[in-house]
């Protein structure tokens, strides 16, 4: 079973996407942020040009996902990948995706924390960048993306707890399909 996790930058994916592997036998984790694709250069900019996700090219994620098909303990594929559905190619590999839908302050903050800058004109640099620029590629993230997830978690709810859910909503998935 191939399971993709979304969300905006500093949303959780990565976080919880690690610890729902954690919780399934024979889970594998591939990170969208691990490869070096073939993409849009200006986020912003293929925002503003109507995002066209069939211009990101995925095939080193889709040749990782049939290397861990082929293995026979491979039993969950977790893909920490922003696109849910979006993309051509992957879209018929996916059988399950969930979005996290963190608020945007709490995402932001996130992104902070993790990559602080150095100096107070840089963090006041990359707020005026976020809401002047960036901003958009987030809120684009919950209006397109964000539909198109089979499933949606609360952001703001704990790690531990998104997961539970998740590994709900995958037994009962597995279940119907048996």
């Amino acid at each position: 079973m191939i399971i993709a996790i979304a969300a905006v930058s500093g949303g959780g994916k990565t976080t919880v996407a690690r610890a729902l592997a954690s919780k399934l036998p024979n889970a594998y984790v591939l990170h969208f942020d691990d490869y070096e694709l073939e993409g849009p250069s200006d986020l912003c900019q293929w925002i503003e040009n109507g995002a066209n996700y069939d211009e990101w090219k995925v095939d080193p994620i889709i040749r990782d996902i049939n290397i861990l098909r082929d293995r026979k303990k491979c039993d969950f594929i977790i893909l920490d990948y922003p696109f849910s559905y979006l993309q051509t190619q992957m879209r018929d590999l996916i059988d399950l995706s969930f979005y996290i839908d963190t608020p945007l302050d709490i995402a932001f903050a996130r992104r902070i924390i993790r990559q602080p800058p150095n100096l107070m004109s840089e963090l006041v640099d990359d707020c005026t960048h976020y809401l002047n620029v960036s901003r958009k590629a987030y809120t684009h993230m919950n209006d397109v993306v964000k539909p198109s997830a089979d499933d949606m978690m609360n952001g703001q709810s704990a790690v531990d707890e998104i997961v539970r859910q998740m590994v709900g909503v995958i037994h009962k998935r597995r279940s119907t399909e048996s």
